[in-house]
């Protein structure tokens, strides 16, 4: 990963951890419908996942289901209440981009969450006049596993692909950087659950913590 001009982090269980909030809603949810609430544990490695994988998880649900659009819907419209509740950057993360801001190497945000969402967490938690860009899942024809964000990230910023590094917590992150051009890490402190199989994605490697990052970098 030697001339890295650009590194790009997924949002949810890479760059902040925001699944004390994501969880909080499927609770919400949950109650409402009189079933009884999940803890923190159980909800966090399905936080990756977004609306399906909470409800999957909450109510067994999924696209095919005829009550599914409803329940999602309900779903967004009550994370849309407490969505920035309290988003914090992972462990170390704080460091790492100062880090990258000393070596003057642009950082960008690149996620599946709609802008609705994306663009109010990021400027609530002062990221947005940070980072070089923030790109959105419903800013390109395709989310990812498409490379077409990531390549619009790259665009953003005026970093060739080969250049850039994207670190991300689930299969999808590592398929979209890889498809893109890009290096690509899996960030084992992300929302990985017991099915996951990181080693198996075909990612450049694998970081346990944030601060790994930077040492990568470091080593450069």
């Amino acid at each position: 990963m030697k001339h890295t001009q650009a590194v790009f982090f997924d949002l949810d269980g890479t760059l902040v951890d925001t699944a004390p909030d994501l969880g909080y809603a499927l609770n919400l949810q949950l109650a409402r419908h009189g079933k009884p609430t999940l803890t923190d544990d159980v909800i966090r490695p399905y936080a990756s996942h977004g609306s399906r994988g909470l409800l999957a998880l909450g109510f067994g649900i999924s696209p095919d289901d005829a009550q599914f659009i409803d329940m999602r819907d309900e779903y967004l419209e009550l994370y849309n209440q407490v969505f920035t509740r309290q988003p914090r950057l992972f462990n170390g993360m704080e460091q790492v981009l100062i880090g990258l801001a000393n070596q003057q190497v642009p950082w960008g945000i690149v996620t599946n969450k709609p802008r609705r969402f994306t663009q109010p967490l990021v400027m609530s938690m002062g990221l947005s006049k940070r980072a070089a860009c923030v790109i959105s899942g419903d800013d390109a024809p395709q989310p990812k596993p498409s490379p077409a964000t990531l390549l619009m990230a790259c665009a953003q910023t005026g970093v060739e692909p080969e250049h850039c590094i994207y670190v991300g917590d689930a299969e999808r992150d590592i398929q979209a950087g890889k498809a893109a051009g890009m290096h690509t890490l899996v960030a084992l402190f992300g929302y990985l659950d017991v099915n996951d199989t990181p080693d198996t994605w075909g990612a450049d490697g694998m970081i346990h913590q944030p601060g790994d990052l930077l040492a990568l970098l470091l080593a450069r």
